[in-house]
């Protein structure tokens, strides 16, 4: 049997085969149109562009000698989280897809702060209103788009709606779900008081499973689109950060990892809702049923690097990768970058500050720094915004036993090295480093009867290929970590 997963991602869509053994047999990527913003902090993606891409991916994929469709046993689904994709009666998208990375609602989180209570309103979905999760956006739409609203008919989350178009079901899991300010987190349920506090009909929201669970099969219509074979069974699959978390092994209390894509997450499995009163981190679901998970957010992290790259990048003769010319360039800097520190917060900033005005800057240039001082402060930056949420986790007392590195973080030496720096602590690199979509393939694995649990996936697929310890920089990091720290506050007062 082979295993698909698809990632719905803010830059592109994946699609992933692997074989019983956790082996990669064939992967494809199609690449989204870059998302609108219309308005400062504002960010909008076409669904329907994500069906595209997806169904592009998968025949590509299917394409290769190494692949055939009746293979296929389970697929399994991925992507961004957060995002509000509305549809009318007839399932048709009404307005572009309000994304993870909008900052737009920071008015509506106020004022259901104000509505429900900071405290109960965390007590009831384990997080506080946050201007990029789903529901502040619903009530936006509700309160500047009212045509649009009284067309509403069905509310998905971006690989949900991937899933609409694939097996024609509304389904949802716990895990993306969660991400909403509308899931019970405790319960793994939708919250009725939450629904009864926004005056939203559940009827709007699609049907919540745990990860592994078959949620629907490959319909006439997905398999003519994507040239799967009708009745292929469709777990409910995950966001993509427990998805990315799973593919790397990250099902247990103690496992941590770090992950930089556009955004930056560091993610602990618990086997309990662990809770941050203040709201600083996120308490999820897991894909694991009976587990959970508590994580960070760093909103621009990958983005920070692209920023610059677009804005200010090498360009080259000899066709070198603008990033590799950049990464050179920042490995001739020293560490600490003498003196330059960089404040990740391009699009506001999630962990720890909680704040959609936030904004970035590059701080302590003189003369004599070049461009790779700047490239090397913006690595050490993003890598100091993400142990803002080892922090919280020691206050938390979670563990943090083992960190394992993913993403474009993970991919070049020298942001790995840093990070062990930055962290103090050993990390890791796993052998099959490909993100998400591993993930929802071992997921879909589970569903798929090839592994008895999520355990026994990670068990059997997920292997450690290198470990880099700290070196002896890691002492100077601890004190421009602390630098680090009092920059925000100092930026803050500039409003």
């Amino acid at each position: 049997m082979r295993l698909l997963g698809i990632d719905v991602g803010t830059g592109g869509s994946r699609a992933l085969v692997i074989d019983e053994a956790g082996r990669v047999v064939a992967s494809a990527t199609a690449e989204h149109a870059p998302f609108a913003s219309p308005h400062i902090g504002w960010a909008e993606q076409d669904a329907r562009d994500w069906w595209r891409a997806s169904a592009e991916a998968v025949r590509e994929v299917l394409s290769s000698d190494d692949v055939k469709a009746e293979e296929i046993g389970c697929i399994g689904l991925t992507g961004q989280m957060h995002g509000a994709v509305l549809l009318d009666e007839r399932a048709e998208v009404l307005r572009p897809a309000i994304i993870w990375c909008d900052v737009r609602t920071d008015p509506q989180c106020r004022a259901l702060t104000e509505q429900v209570g900071a405290e109960r309103l965390i007590e009831l979905v384990l997080n506080p209103a946050l201007a990029g999760f789903t529901l502040p956006k619903l009530l936006w739409v509700r309160e500047t788009e009212p045509e649009v609203w009284a067309r509403v008919r069905s509310v998905l989350l971006p690989k949900d709606y991937v899933r609409l178009r694939l097996t024609g079901e509304r389904a949802t899991d716990v895990a993306d779900a969660s991400g909403t300010l509308l899931l019970d987190v405790r319960r793994r349920e939708w919250s009725r008081e939450m629904l009864g506090h926004t005056g939203l009909d559940e009827t709007l929201l699609p049907r919540v499973y745990e990860s592994q669970e078959v949620a629907g099969r490959v319909s006439s219509a997905g398999a003519a689109e994507t040239g799967l074979r009708e009745g292929t069974p469709v777990v409910a699959g995950a966001g993509d950060q427990a998805a990315g978390a799973v593919g790397m092994g990250i099902v247990r209390p103690g496992a941590v990892s770090a992950t930089i894509g556009t955004s930056g997450v560091v993610f602990a499995a618990t086997d309990r809702p662990a809770l941050d009163h203040l709201g600083r981190v996120h308490t999820f679901c897991h894909a694991v049923p009976g587990r959970w998970h508590v994580m960070g957010v760093t909103q621009a992290a990958g983005l920070s690097l692209r920023w610059f790259r677009d804005c200010f990048g090498a360009g080259s003769e000899d066709g070198r990768d603008p990033y590799e010319i950049l990464l050179d360039e920042a490995a001739n800097a020293p560490a600490g970058a003498d003196g330059v520190l960089w404040a990740p917060y391009l699009m506001g900033e999630r962990t720890p500050h909680l704040d959609p005005r936030a904004r970035a800057a590059l701080v302590g240039l003189t003369a004599s720094h070049t461009r790779g001082h700047v490239v090397r402060a913006i690595l050490e930056g993003v890598a100091f915004s993400l142990r803002d949420t080892l922090t919280i986790f020691a206050e938390m007392q979670v563990p943090v036993e083992t960190i394992r590195l993913g993403g474009g973080g993970a991919r070049g030496q020298l942001w790995r090295q840093i990070q062990a720096d930055i962290y103090g602590q050993t990390v890791e690199m796993v052998e099959a480093d490909e993100g998400a979509a591993y993930g929802a393939a071992l997921l879909a694995g589970v569903g798929g009867g090839v592994w008895a649990s999520v355990d026994d996936a990670c068990a059997v697929t997920v292997r450690v290929r290198q470990r880099i310890e700290p070196s002896a920089a890691a002492s100077l990091m601890s004190t421009r970590y602390q630098t680090f720290q009092s920059l925000y506050p100092a930026l803050r007062r500039l409003d």
